[in-house]
This record gives C-alpha cells, sequence and structure tokens, in this order.
C-alpha cells in the first residue's frame, strides 16, 4: 500500500482526511517513524567525525530540519490533516509522499512559495 491511498483511501472523510487512529494512520505513522529513525541514525554517524566540513555541517543541518518536518508531519496525522495540502487543502499526490513523506505541500502549492 502507497503512502497517498493509506491516507486518502476507503477510509478517509469527503475531504481525503483520516481518522487518526485508523489503519490508514497506523500505516502512515510506521512510514514516517521509520523515516525519522534513518534520520537519526544518520545524525549519529555524522556527529562521529572529527573535523565535519562544510558538506557534513550542511548535511546535518538538512536532517535536523527534516526531522522537525517529520515531526510535524506526526502531528498532522495526530490531528487527521496529514496529506493534505496546507495551502489549497486537495490530496498531496501519491508520489511526493512516497519521496518526501512529511511533505506539507502539493507540487503546485509548494512552486507557489519559492
Amino acid at each position: 500500500m502507497t503512502v497517498n491511498s493509506a491516507v486518502n483511501g476507503a477510509a478517509g472523510d469527503a475531504l481525503g482526511g483520516h481518522p487518526p487512529g485508523g489503519t490508514a494512520a497506523r500505516q502512515a505513522r510506521e512510514l514516517l517513524e521509520r523515516e525519522r529513525r534513518t534520520h537519526i541514525a544518520e545524525l549519529g554517524l555524522l556527529e562521529g567525525e572529527s573535523a565535519p566540513d562544510e558538506a557534513v555541517m550542511a548535511r546535518r543541518g538538512t536532517l535536523q530540519s527534516n526531522l522537525e518536518e517529520i515531526d510535524a508531519a506526526l502531528a498532522r496525522l495526530d490531528d487527521g490533516t496529514y496529506g493534505r495540502c496546507e495551502d489549497c487543502r486537495k490530496p498531496v499526490p501519491e508520489g511526493r509522499l512516497e519521496i518526501i513523506p512529511y511533505a506539507r505541500r502539493c507540487v503546485v502549492c509548494q512552486q507557489r512559495r519559492r
């Protein structure tokens, strides 16, 4: 099952949300928590660098930022808004959530913010 089908599938309401305690939410949570563990593990590896260069420091910043986004996505799961664009309120496309499971916006709305 894909993230989007889990989030916006038959268990969803008319707007594409889902009950926070439902199967879809559990599956999305598992994916996000797995992503979170991976980021934490990679951060741990970077912490072991004796003399971090600019690339290591940039990667560390990206990982920390992504962890914040993952935590925000987990909070959206709790309130039933995960998988819904924060701007236009339409479902975030399946492919986007497969690549970036913590995405807040659909591609169109994200591009408007740049």
